[in-house]
């Protein structure tokens, strides 16, 4: 064999390792744990600092890898073609494309970057030395292309502007897929995966997504007795009350059962321990409404309508369970809002959000209403008795529960769909 072929092979050799090393080092990069690395820095270990200083200019590290990747695979399909030229004549750089793309796409790409993401951390500690003079011999380059990329960018950004509020509710429903699949590959508990949710989610709740409607609210009259209040407060097991005038429309002011106490120890009216009521309406943000309640120093705000009534309230532990979930107290009644009943049956409580019963069975309901009782109303077009029923896709609603007003409970059963 000629010793110009052998220097070929040996050449062509080496430039297929170093686009593996290039491939394998930028997936590390872009997948390694940025907190094991700092942690095995803060400890003292030399290459997890170059690791870090590295990583921190990442756009400059991924063009020096990039344009090295590039420039190992121009030069090793140029010297693969002059190699087959050599060996099989013609028919040199056909076989020569084939052959070199298969290596570059299997052994230099796809394998190296299999590898380097099963273990980021210990590639780049192994691979951050070279790759430091790297950047530094390609520097000139790297900053004609951050310049240009730079122009690019801006370009496409001035552009993006008009669509902003599009764009976040995108990276708000990408954050949520993320979380999904932590939770399914076992990186997160379920529990976290809902905390983190439920976070993500709060900047988009409105006061009417939480409220406690309007027939829920116990209230104290003004002009009550001590003995009427003390046994209002001794029925609802409520710590603080809202107080009306004549009707719940005319919320004047909200008492804390500690102040009360001191009515019936002293000589002190309602009014003189009773404080302002804070008034927000539907469309206002949750998050807005939390720095409403800690700038007042209150702990519930009243929802106004429309017409300037009252549509229900909104208490400070009601925000609190949109991030941490249900909080309940000694003297809490647990409801259980679905039940399984057994044979694809269960039980429903009417004022669940109506949203849980699109994610309880899978549907894909059209309503205005926000609890289950209102979509049932909006079903059967009237106020449901008891034994009314109807079908929706593959469920079958019926009523067991209520009164003259309103639907209370309800028994759904699930047919298994039948495939076409």
């Amino acid at each position: 064999m000629d010793t110009d072929i052998v220097i070929t092979i040996l050449v062509l050799l080496g430039l297929l390792l170093m686009g593996t090393y290039f491939s394998a080092t930028e997936m590390a990069f872009a997948s390694l744990n940025r907190a094991r690395i700092k942690h095995l820095a803060e400890s003292g270990h030399k290459r997890a600092k170059l690791v870090l200083q590295l990583h921190e200019k990442f756009d400059e590290l991924i063009t020096t890898l990039l344009i090295c990747n590039n420039g190992v695979a121009l030069t090793s399909a140029t010297v693969s073609a002059f190699l087959f030229v050599r060996l099989i004549g013609e028919a040199g750089p056909v076989v020569s494309t084939i052959v070199i793309t298969i290596i570059v796409v299997v052994f230099t790409d796809d394998l190296p970057k299999s590898l380097a993401k099963q273990s980021p951390e210990k590639f780049a500690l192994f691979a951050s030395p070279l790759l430091k003079l790297l950047i530094i011999l390609l520097k000139p380059i790297s900053f004609l292309l951050g310049k240009w990329k730079g122009r690019i960018h801006r370009h496409f950004m001035e552009r993006a502007e008009d669509e902003e509020g599009e764009e976040h509710g995108f990276r708000g429903e990408e954050l949520l897929y993320v979380v999904e699949e932590a939770e399914q590959d076992g990186t997160i508990t379920e529990e976290d995966s809902i905390r983190i949710s439920n976070a993500i989610e709060f900047n988009d709740l409105l006061a009417a997504d939480i409220l406690t409607p309007r027939v829920k609210i116990i209230g104290i009259q003004k002009g009550s007795s001590v003995e009427e209040i003390a046994d209002i407060f001794l029925e609802s097991c409520c710590s603080r009350l809202p107080v009306y005038d004549e009707t719940i429309d005319n919320i004047v002011g909200v008492v804390h059962i500690r102040d009360f106490l001191k009515c019936t120890v002293g000589n002190r009216s309602l009014d003189d321990i009773m404080t302002g009521a804070v008034y927000t309406t539907l469309g206002t943000q949750v998050p807005e409404l939390f720095k409403l309640l800690q700038k007042e120093k209150s702990h519930m705000a009243i929802v106004a309508d429309e017409y300037g009534g009252t549509e229900g309230l909104v208490t400070m532990e009601d925000i609190l369970e949109q991030l941490v979930g249900d909080i309940w107290d000694e003297h809490d009644e647990i409801v259980e809002e679905f039940v399984a009943l057994g044979n694809n049956r269960h039980k429903v409580s009417c004022t669940a959000h109506i949203d849980k019963l699109y994610e309880h069975f899978g549907l894909e309901v059209s309503t205005e209403s926000t609890t289950v009782g209102g979509w049932i109303m909006d079903m059967l077009k009237m106020i449901p008795k008891k034994g009314d029923s109807f079908v929706h896709e593959n469920l079958t609603v019926t009523v067991t529960k209520a009164d003259q007003k309103r639907v209370v409970e309800c028994v759904i059963e699930v047919k298994p769909v039948q495939s076409p």
